[in-house]
């Protein structure tokens, strides 16, 4: 792999393993309180959040952490105005004085801050208008979960970023650099040294919180139901791990995780799996680390065409790169790897998101079964045709025919998924 692009594919990771505490949606929410406070410079007396259907579907259910089990798009908002600390960005309200919950509880049950469906074609947008007397201040973020594109003090434009059609996202490389056979020779060949932090974070914070899940009362104790109810093989701990994760975080611990696609559920979907399986199985650390960036870069990968937020779970791409890792911790050719992406996704794309919650914790275990499934298939030389269904001839036919049915395909979807939330 000539050096750009191997210079590339890492600075891909370093821009997509962030750590974030909380669900990333109502995070990015407290994000641009945090930060549309800090540029009015004083308390507002007064809040509007305007969010795109998508940000509203992944916020309305979801307990902001550090609130004592507030829920909902306008407790994220308050907590940030009242609370956050903006130069932590996905960690804005890792750390809320306790001074403020009272307040932030009371102001949650009037109308401090209105929450309002932003009209825009953009599925991850936001628009923060604080007031207080006849000072105003407005943040707006697109694309990406800290993206500020937009910043108004007093109807005066501060700040505006230029609009760019060759960056991904508006800030980041291009993703369509990326395809499976480069991904797979860039995690055999890469300098461990220059990911060994990165993936050391994310193997640290994502199998503490899997452990929390497990040890806490979080959601429905998926990870411990099925610890309990089926034999304790590796299959079912993966699962369990990966699950009990997810509802700790939607359920608002406040520990961090490393995201993948800005989504937390995604990062610990696309790791959990790959460092139980090889820990059980006693493999190397270096292959570990190897599969690792396999893993998450497939993911990214698959995410690249459906964007950020969508009609799509998300899990479903995160448990099929994990399930292409697992295939490469077994000595899994590359052709088994596209085998078993091949396989996953004959079978699990059809699972919709309706919004971050803790029951994302079952749709991770039900990814990462079928996930599973397409690893032991393919290992065992079975993989399905092409043209079954919506598979191609090659593997980028069908990741990119995925893409098209998740952003394209399921537009109807998602606007039908929020209605019938929003009880329209």
């Amino acid at each position: 792999m000539e050096k750009r692009l191997y210079n590339d594919y890492l600075q891909i990771l370093k821009e997509e393993l962030v750590v974030a505490m909380g669900c990333t949606e109502p995070i990015a929410i407290a994000y641009a309180g945090a930060k549309a406070r800090e540029v009015l410079g004083k308390k507002p007396e007064k809040a509007i959040i305007k969010c795109s259907g998508n940000i509203i579907k992944n916020a309305k259910c979801v307990t902001v952490p550090n609130t004592n089990g507030l829920i909902g798009i306008a407790a994220s908002a308050i907590t940030g105005i009242l609370a956050g600390d903006a130069t932590k960005e996905l960690e804005v309200i890792s750390v809320v004085d306790p001074k403020y919950i009272e307040e932030i509880n009371k102001l949650s049950n009037t109308d401090y801050c209105k929450v309002c469906l932003l009209d825009t074609p953009i599925r991850l947008h936001i628009i923060m208008e604080v007031f207080c007397g006849d000072e105003s201040a407005s943040i707006e973020i697109k694309q990406a979960h800290t993206n500020i594109t937009k910043i108004v003090k007093n109807n005066e434009v501060i700040f505006e970023q230029e609009e760019s059609d060759d960056k991904y996202l508006g800030v980041f490389v291009d993703r369509n650099i990326l395809n499976v056979k480069d991904i797979y020779d860039f995690a055999n060949n890469v300098n461990i040294d220059d990911v060994k932090s990165l993936l050391d974070s994310q193997i640290e914070k994502n199998i503490a919180i899997a452990e929390e899940g497990l040890k806490g009362t979080y959601g429905l104790g998926i990870g411990k139901v099925l610890l309990n109810s089926y034999n304790n093989d590796i299959s079912i701990k993966i699962k369990a791990y990966a699950a009990a994760a997810s509802e700790a975080r939607m359920s608002g611990s406040p520990m961090p995780v490393v995201t993948n696609s800005g989504s937390g559920n995604q990062g610990m979907t696309v790791s959990v799996p790959v460092i139980v399986y090889a820990r059980e199985k006693n493999i190397e650390n270096e292959k570990l680390y190897r599969a690792l960036v396999l893993s998450n870069l497939l993911a990214i990968h698959q995410k690249t065409l459906i964007g950020r937020l969508s009609a799509f779970c998300g899990v479903v791409s995160a448990a099929c790169a994990s399930g292409a890792a697992i295939t490469y911790l077994d000595g899994g050719s590359l052709k088994q790897i596209e085998d078993t992406i091949s396989n996953t996704l004959a079978n699990t794309s059809g699972i919709v998101c309706d919004g971050a919650k803790p029951a994302c914790g079952a749709k991770i275990a039900s990814s990462l079964d079928g996930a599973l499934m397409g690893h032991h298939l393919a290992m065992a030389g079975q993989v399905y045709k092409p043209n079954t269904g919506i598979l191609k001839d090659n593997i980028e036919k069908t990741i990119n025919a995925v893409g098209r049915l998740a952003k394209d395909g399921m537009k109807q979807t998602d606007t039908e998924i929020l209605n019938i939330m929003l009880d329209k």
